[in-house]
């Protein structure tokens, strides 16, 4: 066997259905599926039995302990030469596994990673979010996997790595947020190679409502102080300017509600200049890229949110952590394993 695929899976029977079906398409076939449920109350194994005649899939349950955790215990399992970390919340393209595999064949590598996209069926706001956190304009194309302001690190919904180097590592920690990047710098700290296979994409549905993206990237920003805190010297500009641009919005309402009180009126509009031209650049970005003007508008809070969701995030963990000096799970135990 030479690829082993593990998925954690919490409480996403639906999409684990939608996966299984896009790997029954894959057209190169040597792969086995290993889905682990951690801790789910609303669990997928009926759907995986539903797909045994046609992949070689293997199930297993276990208590809640989050994703790194669920992803080692089907590293545990596995037989295959590399192991192929993916997101339940992806559907793989018919080309995905051969083009790994091509890649592999014409260049080895210890470890590596794929970019991610917005498939066309998705709603006009996934296709927003996954803007926001794939765009030069957001995320400085650290998450787009083409153009990029600091290193490319393989990332949890779309990872492969050699067998022998995950055992050798010891898998993921038990960092809750952020436990991907660790994993990757990890890598990189022992002296193993990751590359980017640019072909190796998928489309990744991310969250659904900007309710669960701004937890979703607030969790993010947590887990950059973290991540610095375990790997010092990983925090570089582009991490920071979520930060600034949230002060910076916060500094502009203070700013505007003394421009209201004092009447001067150049106080209270003119500093949302800025703000405006940079929602503008957005809107016509998203809108010519997604061919769509209602994803453009759309696209416009998604970026609020996912800047200043993960700038929160990085301030309050930054707080806790570097100012107050509280520990990684201490600081953020209540919501350490939610």
């Amino acid at each position: 066997m030479r690829y082993s695929i593990i998925v954690p899976v919490f409480n996403r029977p639906d999409e684990v259905a939608e996966l299984l079906e896009s790997l029954c398409r894959q057209t190169l076939k040597d792969f086995e599926v290993i889905i682990v449920e951690d801790g789910s109350e609303v669990e997928s194994r009926d759907v995986c039995r539903r797909y045994g005649d046609r992949l070689d899939i293997i199930y297993y349950a276990k208590e809640n302990g989050g994703p790194g955790l669920a992803r080692n215990t089907g590293a545990e399992h596995a037989s295959g030469e590399y192991l192929i970390i993916l997101d339940s919340d992806v559907v793989l393209p018919e080309g995905y596994m051969q083009a790994i595999d091509d890649e592999l064949r014409r260049q080895p590598a210890d470890a590596f990673g794929g970019p991610d996209a917005a498939h066309p069926d998705f709603t006009p706001v996934q296709k927003a979010i996954s803007y926001s956190m794939t765009s030069f304009f957001t995320t400085g194309g650290i998450r787009g996997g083409k153009k990029k302001l600091d290193k490319f690190y393989p990332r949890s919904f779309n990872m492969g790595i050699r067998r022998d180097v995950y055992s050798q590592l010891g898998g993921f920690s038990r960092m809750r947020f952020g436990e991907d990047i660790d994993f990757s710098y990890r890598i990189c700290e022992s002296g193993h190679s990751t590359r980017l296979f640019p072909e190796a994409w998928v489309w990744h549905k991310r969250r659904t409502d900007f309710r669960k993206f701004y937890r979703q990237v607030f969790n993010s920003g947590i887990a950059r102080i973290n991540l610095e805190k375990r790997h010092p010297g990983t925090l570089k500009l582009v991490h920071l300017l979520p930060a600034v641009f949230t002060v910076g919005i916060i500094g502009l309402i203070v700013l505007s509600i003394i421009g209201l009180i004092t009447g001067i009126c150049l106080l209270a509009w003119m500093p949302w200049l800025p703000i405006v031209l940079f929602a503008i650049i957005i809107f016509t970005d998203s809108a010519l890229n997604n061919k769509s003007l209602r994803v453009g508008l759309l696209s416009i809070p998604a970026a609020f949110v996912q800047l200043m969701g993960y700038g929160c995030g990085f301030i309050k963990a930054w707080w806790k952590r570097c100012v107050k000096g509280e520990d990684e799970f201490t600081a953020f135990e209540k919501n350490f394993y939610k």
